[in-house]
């Protein structure tokens, strides 16, 4: 476990970072979280007082990571850009879990379901994250169809986010 504090960061004109919020996990501290590591791995732990698990830290070079702060988890540590932040973390070893209802539906097709299981668990969790994140029952049900279809099409998961929102703009 590591504890240390950390002043929020926002990527100014980084690529597809542009605008996100994150905190530095310099290279000493991140070598006594997960030594020799240099690849994204997760964490759990608080950030101040507020629980975290499933996060992941991304490499950026040099040896230090950073731990990306989505809207939601800024809204409820109540914080922005130049706060500071106590956080206390360890590895998060527990393994990410696939959609249920995405997995009993790709088990519907064959094809659909051996394309998925050849991509990347990081991928297929960009997939299952999308389709967990429906607020409604209808939003999830398409959004699970059009997994499929990307798997069967052996579309991208970019290609996959252009049907939806070509569909969503009919």
């Amino acid at each position: 476990m590591v504890q240390f504090t950390a002043t929020i960061e926002q990527f100014a004109e980084q690529g597809e970072k542009t605008g996100w919020s994150y905190v530095t996990i310099p290279p000493d501290i991140a070598e006594e979280l997960n030594p020799g590591f240099k690849k994204s791995f997760r964490v759990k732990g608080k950030l101040d007082a507020y629980p975290i698990a499933q996060q992941a830290l991304l490499p950026m070079g040099n040896g230090s990571f950073i731990l990306p702060l989505k809207a939601s988890l800024r809204k409820a540590i109540h914080k922005n850009k130049g706060a500071m932040l106590k956080l206390i973390l360890v590895v998060d070893k527990k393994p990410l879990k696939i959609s249920p209802e995405l997995l009993e539906c790709l088990s519907d097709s064959p094809k659909a379901e051996k394309k998925f299981s050849s991509i990347p668990h990081s991928h297929q969790m960009y997939y299952s994250n999308w389709i967990e994140s429906a607020k409604t029952v209808e939003t999830k049900a398409k959004r699970i169809g059009l997994t499929i279809l990307a798997m069967e099409k052996n579309l991208s998961y970019g290609e996959v986010l252009k049907l939806n929102a070509q569909a969503v703009n009919k």
